[in-house]
């Protein structure tokens, strides 16, 4: 472990990305001043990303990574308007015989769904994302999902390990109604408890990010997955927090929904790979648009 702590910032028109830890950083953010926050945190040391002691998944225990997270969570409370959502992105948490003596599973999401009411937030809902067993079974090597397993012992094989979005609604009379921009189709597919077409491979490229010392493998978010929840609880214009910026995914979707964005990551060649993902989209959104139309007249 090393305490080799760096803090910086970068802006744009419509985002501002600080580097730092979020128990740290967050107390510089305003009370009541956003609109919307959505992140995953980390998974209990399922994914190790660097060796900093200011890194959650390198807490001693369970006990030790709760005790942290819920101070994060306490923080983004005081943070976000009365009425405001927080979506929680989160996955079950395996149990490994070489660390825990056993086999078996964490029920991370129920300790996160306690974890936010213990601070005052109301457990408002939430939606599962389908996974692809063979997929999760090549990336993660789980032994569970494999065939030989399954031909071998089936008293040894369990389901692929789900995604879930979970939704916390801080108390109070939210002012500005949340309206428009979402069709009663479109209402009618997020609303189901299960959302089946988030493609696993739709996030931006982090491998750039990835450092020698990283010691397992980074998955950012799917953007699909990002942008339902943004359209779902927010107006344009809004502001967008997350916690847990790694390379930016979901301060990058924000801003090209026309949203504004905040947010917070520890580790520097993530937040340097963020950064330069936003300059680049923000340069995008600042060209002229083409005007087809008028171009095919010309022609």
């Amino acid at each position: 472990m090393t305490d080799q702590y760096v803090k910086d910032e970068a802006a744009g028109e419509s985002w501002r990305f600080l580097l730092g830890d979020s128990a740290d950083r967050l107390a510089e953010i305003p009370d009541e001043s956003i609109d919307f926050t959505i992140d995953s945190p980390p998974f209990l040391g399922l994914y190790v990303y660097s060796d900093s002691i200011r890194d959650m998944n390198n807490a001693v225990d369970e006990g030790d990574f709760f005790e942290q997270f819920r101070y994060i969570i306490r923080e983004n409370l005081r943070v976000t308007k009365p009425g405001r959502m927080a979506v929680c992105h989160v996955q079950q948490v395996t149990r490994m015989k070489g660390r825990d003596g056993f086999i078996g599973m964490v029920d991370f999401r129920g300790d996160v769904i306690r974890a936010y009411e213990s601070q005052g937030w109301t457990y408002w809902g939430e939606a599962t994302v389908d996974k692809d067993p063979q997929a999760q079974a090549i990336r993660t090597k789980a032994q569970q999902l494999m065939f030989v397993t399954k031909n071998k012992d089936r008293t040894m094989i369990r389901p692929a390990l789900a995604d879930y979005a979970l939704v916390f609604k801080k108390p109070g009379d939210n002012i500005v109604p949340v309206v428009g921009g979402l069709s009663n189709e479109e209402w009618i597919k997020l609303a189901r408890p299960v959302w089946l077409d988030i493609n696993e491979s739709d996030t931006l490229n982090a491998k750039i990010a990835r450092e020698k010392d990283d010691e397992r493998h980074l998955t950012p978010l799917q953007l699909k997955f990002i942008e339902n929840c943004i359209r779902l609880y927010t107006n344009p214009g809004e502001t967008v927090l997350t916690r847990f910026g790694g390379v930016a995914s979901e301060l990058y979707t924000a801003v090209k929904l026309g949203r504004r964005g905040l947010g917070i990551e520890l580790k520097p060649s993530y937040w340097a790979t963020g950064v330069k993902y936003l300059t680049e989209l923000e340069d995008q959104l600042a060209q002229p648009a083409i005007d087809i139309e008028a171009l095919m007249g010309e022609l």
